[in-house]
């Protein structure tokens, strides 16, 4: 049996990890740069209820020769004035066989309203957030 990298759902901050990753809609995704230097992103995502998030990225986006490039990454939420900061770490794989976000219902049901007021339609977010990108957890940190 391996432990989970989020910590525990009984303690205060397991609890708000937990939640932040349910109800946030934006999480700040750093990847690191060819010269070293860290490239934060905020991105849209959906956490899989277990160890790992996955977000959809414009296929010209730099994050993903990054990611290509070097695949450890983190995630993080803002921190509402330094009182809760949630920072994810892991390891990033663009996905080849993952369905766009016009078949992924769990997504269209937490971005359906923002897609379609921003977009105009699930397909053309689809269109131009075209490469899916999941981040394995492997550490948390937080206060």
């Amino acid at each position: 049996m391996t432990s989970s990298p989020l910590p525990d759902p009984s303690t205060a901050f397991g609890e708000r990890v937990r939640r932040r990753l349910t109800d946030d809609t934006t999480i700040w995704l750093t990847t690191v740069g060819r010269d070293g230097t860290p490239q934060p992103n905020p991105v849209g995502f959906l956490w899989d209820g277990a160890d790992s998030v996955l977000i959809y990225s414009q296929s010209n986006a730099r994050r993903l020769a990054n990611i290509r490039r070097r695949p450890l990454v983190s995630l993080n939420f803002d921190s509402n004035g330094g009182n809760d900061i949630v920072v994810l770490t892991g390891t990033a794989e663009i996905l080849d066989d993952h369905p766009p976000v016009t078949d992924n219902p769990a997504w269209l049901e937490k971005y359906g309203e923002a897609i379609n007021t921003r977009f105009g339609s699930a397909a053309e977010f689809a269109n131009r957030f075209s490469v899916p990108v999941r981040i394995h957890v492997t550490h948390t940190r937080g206060l």
